[in-house]
């Protein structure tokens, strides 16, 4: 308990004199608070507006778990086929990593046209195909990395290649694929509230900070952008919680905080 006190004490105090600094800069300032509103306009916003946010909150997470589970299934399906193919994982990979450097957040227009800008599905597509990189490229490697002179012993055991791929790489490549899932639970958030801003349902979060901020209502904007980071830490939380479960033994999962 006092090693995890040890290491949230700092966060906290660099969050509170984070946000005393704020107040006192539009206080001191004179700045427009409807340019720059103040953390207490923007807890009193989130306050007031809590049950609509909530309610765009929800819609919003629909799509980002929707995509994360497909981006996660692909990925390590795709993955897993690599390693057991592993003659053609050099030139798959090296692919990977170049379609990947493309903006995959403009396939949002497109995935609206293909799917309807009200559809859930359209917001999914980007979240699956922001995690489902990140989740290949990891998980390959981990598969990817189990040694030599272990597959072997296995091969001579008579272990067909899929119980080498269950039995041995995917055990040794859960640390790659955790670290992954940790990197994809805020690219799926992100890239769901930017489609949302390409167009999506009225009651959607990325819909209603855009609409907040067009209008403007900034402090309105900055409850629900709280909400979104909330959202991701959740998430964030669950996949670190998931992992202790079912890495004990990993070093990781001893420490009270792993956020690497």
């Amino acid at each position: 308990m006092k090693q995890l006190a040890g290491k949230l004490g700092p966060m906290l105090a660099f969050a509170v004199a984070g946000l005393g600094l704020w107040q006192l800069f539009v206080v001191m300032s004179g700045v427009g608070r409807f340019l720059l509103p103040a953390p207490s306009d923007v807890a009193g916003a989130f306050a007031r507006g809590f049950p609509t946010i909530l309610d765009a909150t929800r819609v919003t997470a629909s799509a980002v778990v929707l995509g994360m589970l497909g981006g996660v299934v692909a990925g390590l399906l795709v993955a897993l086929l690599i390693a057991r193919f592993s003659s053609v994982a050099p030139p798959v990979l090296a692919t990977v990593v170049v379609v990947n450097c493309a903006p995959i957040i403009a396939l949002a227009p497109i995935f609206n046209n293909w799917f309807g800008s009200a559809s859930l599905m359209s917001k999914a597509a980007v979240a699956g195909v922001m995690v489902f990189f990140p989740v290949l490229l990891n998980t390959a490697r981990g598969l990817l990395e189990a040694r030599p002179l272990h597959v072997e012993l296995m091969t001579s055991l008579a272990a067909r290649p899929r119980q080498v791929s269950l039995l041995l790489r995917l055990p040794g490549a859960l640390p790659y694929l955790f670290s992954a899932l940790r990197l994809a639970t805020t690219l799926s958030v992100i890239g769901v509230i930017i489609a949302e801003f390409f167009g999506g349902p009225t009651n959607a979060l990325g819909v209603y900070i855009a609409y907040q901020a067009a209008v403007p209502r900034f402090a309105v904007a900055w409850a629900g952008i709280i909400m979104a980071s909330a959202l991701g830490l959740g998430l964030f939380g669950v996949v670190v919680l998931l992992e202790r479960i079912v890495m004990p033994w990993h070093t990781s999962s001893r420490s009270p905080m792993s956020w690497s």
